[in-house]
């Protein structure tokens, strides 16, 4: 499915009755784009999967735990200690714990927005959200560049939904992810329209092709121009047309053992598709997890999952499973060097519990968890202070985020891409390299 519109949603098949718009030209800057593209760390990444915890998960209970502070800071889980030496997570991260000598920890992350809507825009497009336009996620920013030289597979898929900040913007729907939503029995994931309606069959479907380019070429004999049909009615054709695409979100080819070690819920079998379409080398992937605002009662839902629960399926737990499978498998097929695996939400957790025994909203410091993609291997980067209430060292605004992340992936954070109003538009117009992941 694809939405460029507030309120708008086309269906994939609705791009071969419909017009489009075509893609929009990259403008690159001077010297800058000279020392960005001869960086030691351009390119490196030639796929990005981002999990994103939508809610805020709580620093606190994740990725930076504190020991010695009052038990209303503290909250109510223990900790346990990584492959990185000297370095603890949360007790429900066990499976990170043992892979985080692979990972990049940034525990410094920073920015001044606590609404969800809004945090989620920055986290993903690294611009301050803005009445007069709409920037582009970084995923629709990484299909816009890579498109061109793509086959049938989407560039840019997200499952099993689509949050604020995650569109096109002013890119439009050519750049929109295609989303795989969960099936209304059983909660499988499903790609939708990719087989023909009943009646419909290849050599229909070719004559209808055939139609449009007759129309196409009257209209622009009409208009005294020449050229060929959009490449998104080509992109609508060649997905209906590829068995490999089918093949591609057909998670029943993995064994069932496979699909139970990433764990059978949404988000595991997300992170499956994920890895499945990153073989494929598609270039972005989103998977959702759902249910991090913990404003009350944070022990059911990341630990527990149910009440009187005897082993904890809640999303901590959840999240672990499957993001540790995710990292093992990527690294076991030789895929991890060269491809980014990020983990975050658009802010933590206010540093004291509050009285209906969870956390609210607090974008001042939070963390997030980045592998792969030539990142380095082992490193905490920055530091929240003794509470987990401010950064207390190498603060990371998510403009930093976007600019470093879109050079491991090979955009050059320093162009400008046209808007649909003809304006060039910075990618990133306030972040700077993070100097420390290279």
């Amino acid at each position: 499915m694809l939405s460029s519109i507030p309120g708008k949603t086309l269906m994939r098949r609705d791009l071969i009755r419909i017009g489009c718009l075509f893609p929009f030209g990259w403008i690159g800057s001077d010297r800058a784009m000279v020392a960005t593209t001869n960086h030691v760390g351009f390119g490196t990444a030639k796929s990005c999967i981002v999990l994103w915890l939508d809610g805020g998960p709580s620093h606190l209970e994740m990725w930076d735990p504190k020991v010695d502070v009052p038990a209303e800071v503290r909250g109510p889980f223990g900790t346990i200690p990584t492959r990185i030496p000297g370095i603890h997570f949360s007790e429900g991260l066990v499976r990170c714990a043992s892979l985080a000598d692979r990972m990049t920890i940034i525990r410094s992350m920073t920015s001044p927005l606590g609404e969800h809507g809004l945090a989620n825009h920055y986290l993903l497009t690294g611009h301050h959200p803005s009445p007069s336009i709409v920037y582009p996620s970084l995923g629709s920013l990484v299909a816009n560049h890579r498109r061109a030289n793509f086959g049938a597979l989407p560039c840019y898929v997200a499952a099993p939904e689509i949050r604020t900040g995650m569109g096109a913007g002013f890119l439009g729907a050519e750049s929109e992810p295609f989303l795989v939503r969960t099936a209304k029995q059983g909660g499988a994931l499903t790609a939708r329209d990719l087989d023909f309606y009943p009646g419909m069959d290849a050599s229909r479907l070719q004559r209808r092709r055939e139609m449009l380019l007759r129309i196409e070429a009257n209209h622009q004999q009409k208009q005294g121009t020449h050229g060929r049909t959009s490449s998104r009615f080509d992109s609508a054709f060649g997905m209906l047309e590829s068995n490999a695409l089918r093949q591609a979100f057909d998670l029943n080819e993995e064994s069932e053992g496979t699909q139970a070690k990433y764990g059978m819920r949404t988000f595991g079998q997300g992170c499956l598709l994920a890895r499945r379409l990153v073989e494929r080398e598609v270039p972005f992937v989103t998977v959702v997890q759902t249910g991090w605002d913990t404003h009350e009662n944070l022990v059911l839902q990341l630990r527990d999952g149910y009440a009187g629960a005897k082993e904890g399926v809640g999303l901590i737990p959840t999240f672990d499973q499957a993001a540790g499978s995710l990292i093992e498998d990527l690294e076991e097929r030789g895929l991890l060097d060269q491809t980014l695996v990020i983990a975050m939400g658009e802010f933590g957790r206010t540093p004291k519990l509050n009285p209906r025994g969870g956390r609210d909203h607090w974008p001042r410091v939070f963390s997030m968890m980045m592998c792969g993609g030539g990142l380095p291997r082992g490193l905490v980067l920055g530091a929240s202070d003794r509470v987990g209430e401010s950064p207390a060292r190498d603060p990371v605004e998510p403009a930093d985020l976007i600019h470093t992340l879109c050079r491991r992936l090979g955009i050059d954070p320093h162009s400008r891409i046209m808007s649909n109003d003809g304006r060039p538009v910075p990618i990133n117009a306030h972040g700077k390299s993070i100097d420390a992941l290279g």
